[in-house]
């Protein structure tokens, strides 16, 4: 757990994304309040997805795959701004053009087990890379680069293997043809 000194705060915004004021992580997640975040799918030139594992020490599906990136935006941050911040700490990729995937959705994840209810505005964004990554061990685990066909056999196999929030953004956006999203009931509608 961070000390006070480096306890993250998140923007906090009310249910018509007015922003509400600033807040401390673990506060954020207790109440249920909307903070933004954004994810990022990176391909290949071989149109394979970077995946990555997330470490085992994280407080939220520790060692379960994830986006390419998957980043909690800081205050006054725009999404593109956090994507790239996201690519450059954790997997220390730089000069990728993202483009936006959709319009920002809202998504609400609960975890009673734990007291979190995780509420984010989330933008996601695929760009193209082909260079070295350098995982953060701190964040990162391990990444894999996987062709869409065997990462939806994977899932189909493994389900638990990977966050929720990932499963959802490949099916509503369409990135793995034809995976469907099975709400795991911890899901809920926002």
């Amino acid at each position: 757990m961070p000390t006070a000194s480096e306890q993250e705060y998140f923007e906090t915004f009310d249910d018509q994304g007015r922003r509400t004021g600033l807040m401390a992580r673990n506060e954020v997640h207790a109440r249920g309040l909307w903070h933004r975040s954004a994810h990022v799918f990176l391909f290949t030139g071989r149109d394979e997805l970077l995946v990555q594992q997330r470490a085992a020490d994280k407080d939220l599906y520790p060692g379960r795959w994830d986006f390419s990136v998957g980043e909690h935006l800081h205050p006054g941050e725009d999404y593109l701004t956090g994507a790239l911040r996201g690519l450059a700490e954790e997997l220390a990729v730089t000069g990728v053009s993202l483009e936006p995937l959709g319009e920002v959705r809202r998504h609400s994840h609960r975890i009673p087990e734990l007291g979190v209810t995780d509420r984010e505005l989330q933008q996601a964004f695929r760009g193209h890379y082909d260079g070295p990554i350098t995982p953060d061990p701190t964040e990162v685990a391990r990444v894999r680069r996987v062709a869409l066909a065997e990462l939806k056999a994977w899932i189909l196999r493994e389900r638990e293997a990977f966050t929720p929030w990932f499963l959802q953004e490949l099916a509503v956006l369409k990135i793995v043809p034809g995976l469907q999203h099975e709400p795991s009931g911890q899901n809920s509608p926002s």
